[in-house]
């Protein structure tokens, strides 16, 4: 069976664990690039139409580079955009793919001075319900780390440590065996 892992460097961590495990057993693909913010990974939907081609389940996440503040001026995106481009993403997704998997954005560090939790909840919290309502599965991987964010969380506040990444990749291995099962 053919699975399609798109998001940002979270993914890009856990991505190749996620291969090396299901390998033989899954066909995995995922972009060389870092799929960065939801508008970013809408575009590339058009350019890894083919590659993604045949995959019955896609794992997804975008968040970070939405919610984050560089200017001091608010998140990247709007929650108006987020929500927008994400629903657009999840609609072209389901059109395309049996079903659909979406990995909540992790947490930081409180000392991020770029993303904060808070903001992470938030946008996590608006966008999860609608999705579930497109009957898209939701993977917490904030959920996953967040009562141990220093220790799965990095010296750059924002990415995995090995420890993180390792924890993540079972999780999402998990959630696409699981999901394998209940599709065939």
């Amino acid at each position: 069976m053919k699975v399609s892992l798109l998001g940002d460097s979270i993914r890009m961590q856990y991505g190749p664990k996620v291969k090396e495990i299901l390998e033989g057993e899954f066909d995995i693909w995922y972009p060389g690039d870092n799929c960065r913010f939801a508008k970013y990974t809408l575009r590339g939907l058009f350019d890894w139409a083919n590659d993604m081609k045949g995959s019955e389940i896609v794992h997804w996440n975008n968040g970070h580079w939405d919610i984050c503040d560089l200017f001091g001026d608010g998140p990247f995106s709007t929650e108006d955009e987020y929500v927008e481009n994400m629903l657009h993403i999840a609609d072209i997704l389901l059109k395309r793919h049996k079903t659909v998997i979406f990995a909540t954005t992790t947490p930081v560090l409180d000392t991020n001075p770029y993303n904060k939790n808070s903001m992470t909840d938030r946008f996590n919290s608006i966008i999860v319900p609608k999705l579930e309502e497109k009957g898209i599965i939701i993977n917490d991987l904030n959920l996953l780390l967040r009562n141990d964010i220093e220790r799965y969380i990095c010296s750059d506040m924002i990415h995995l440590t090995d420890e993180g990444t390792e924890l993540c990749a079972k999780q999402v291995v998990e959630y696409i065996t699981n999901t394998a099962k209940a599709i065939k």
